[in-house]
């Protein structure tokens, strides 16, 4: 068998072959370079113009996952809401950062969207706010409806019982003279009214019974004169009577000594008034006494004064006449009654109070002057008026807000003006009417979520407004061409 040579003809055509087999490689890995680069250059530039179309596309061919699970999940938001407008989606923690589309912000955290019909305001209180039942249940929102009451205030203070300084009486003598013997020995005493106290030897008291005895027999002598002799007559006797009545000598006493016709060396002198003896002049017996000179103090205990104090913004509910609720810790589960008998007319400087005095009954004689009490009044402050309990208010300190439930998981701040305020609730001069729904718990989220849709509200005016104003881009135009041409 012969070898076949190699042709050089046929070796040269297959170098050209290959040689251009190569050269056609080359240019198609060159053209396909070209092309890549195209493609990253477009979607870097599509990025943040935010052509949707293109960026979407380019995302879903270069494999971003992200990207086509944030469309997809804005469609199926779009799908779930129905006939719900979605209009923009906003940052979970700062509502003014928004974006027409689903995104996520620097924690990760989706975009919340806002739709159209919960943009709304109600009124110029606030952004309504619309929550699922489940929610509501869950926040553990609690409701009352606003009702008319009586509005009544608790004030509360302490004071000391002390003696009732209308019922004290001092017993002095309107004469000089000696004490003879004292019936009354020591401090707390009782004592009645008319019970001897002590007896007195006074000469004037002895010189006057003297005079009343002689104008007695003289009137007797002058019997049968004439009618104008016999009336001068007993006028002296009368004037004798008189002037020992002005020096608190009894009546009886008088009778007797003119039943007698014997004059009493040592007069006694009666008590003027019951109760217990609480001043006595020590060394009372054989002491030589003046006129008005104080022997012995009586006070009576049948009512006391309980003695308190209250602030100068309580005053107003406070007046003569208010009554009180009394209790002591001597006396525990009792509750005595008290009347205020007497304002101060003044409020002290340093503590800024004004002093009351209340007339407490003492029937049985327990309480004592110097026992401690507590005192509680209860005045109404207003009749027959709007009141909602204190802590369904909210206070920011330049207006005052509660949350009307409006309805179908509906709730709306509203301004109100307060009045008086007492025993957990307080007075509605305006902004509510008898029959609404008011929160009175779990308040506070609901106007925060009411507080972030009325910012949401003003950027929606602010973009509205800005939109209005400026005239529509290229893209814009272009955009619009493109929509009404499809």
């Amino acid at each position: 068998m012969t070898e076949k040579k190699n042709d050089p003809q046929d070796i040269r055509h297959k170098y050209e072959l290959t040689d251009a087999g190569t050269r056609k490689a080359r240019r198609r890995r060159h053209l396909l370079w070209w092309l890549g680069a195209a493609v990253v250059a477009v979607a870097i530039a599509a990025i943040p113009l935010k052509i949707h179309p293109v960026d979407n596309w380019i995302h879903r061919l270069l494999g971003d996952s992200e990207r086509g699970r944030m469309a997809d999940m804005s469609a199926q938001q779009t799908a779930t809401s129905g006939k719900r407008k979605i209009l923009f989606y906003r940052n979970p923690m700062d509502p003014t950062i928004t974006s027409p589309v689903p995104t996520k912000d620097s924690m990760g955290m989706d975009y919340v969207p806002v739709y159209a019909d919960e943009a709304g305001v109600s009124g110029k209180q606030g952004a309504a706010v619309t929550i699922d039942p489940a929610v509501v249940q869950n926040m553990n929102v609690v409701t009352a409806p606003v009702e008319k009451r009586n509005l009544s205030r608790r004030i509360r203070t302490v004071g000391y019982l002390d003696y009732d300084q209308g019922k004290m009486v001092s017993v002095t003598t309107k004469y000089p003279g000696w004490i003879n013997k004292a019936y009354v020995n020591y401090l707390g005493q009782p004592v009645k009214k008319g019970e001897p106290l002590f007896s007195i030897y006074s000469p004037d008291l002895v010189q006057t019974e003297q005079e009343l005895l002689s104008a007695i027999d003289f009137a007797h002598r002058m019997k049968d004169a004439p009618a104008d002799a016999r009336g001068r007559a007993e006028q002296l006797v009368t004037a004798a009577e008189m002037r020992l009545g002005y020096w608190d000598i009894t009546a009886r006493q008088i009778a007797e000594l003119e039943k007698n016709g014997k004059i009493v060396k040592n007069l006694t002198v009666y008590s003027p008034a019951s109760g217990l003896v609480m001043m006595r002049m020590p060394g009372l017996e054989g002491m030589a006494v003046k006129p008005g000179m104080e022997l012995m103090h009586i006070a009576n205990l049948s009512t006391l004064w309980l003695s308190v104090e209250v602030f100068e913004d309580q005053l107003p509910w406070l007046h003569p006449g208010s009554e009180a609720d009394i209790s002591l810790s001597y006396f525990p589960g009792e509750t005595f009654k008290g009347r205020v008998r007497y304002v101060e007319p003044e409020v002290s400087e340093k503590t800024r109070t004004v002093g009351l005095r209340l007339e407490v009954a003492n029937p049985d004689g327990r309480l004592r002057a110097g026992m401690y009490a507590t005192v509680v009044f209860q005045p109404v402050m207003a009749k027959d008026t709007i009141a909602v309990p204190s802590l369904a208010i909210l206070r920011t300190g330049e207006r005052n807000l509660v949350i009307v439930a409006l309805g179908h998981g509906r709730f709306a701040p509203r301004q109100v003006v307060l009045g008086a305020e007492g025993n957990g609730y307080t007075q509605i001069l305006s902004g509510l009417q008898a029959g609404e729904e008011i929160v009175t718990s779990s308040q506070f989220l609901i106007d925060s979520e009411s507080n972030l849709r009325e910012a949401i509200q003003q950027l929606i005016a602010k973009a509205a407004e800005k939109a209005a104003a400026s005239p529509p881009t290229k893209m814009e135009m272009k955009k619009k061409g493109d929509d009404d041409a499809q």
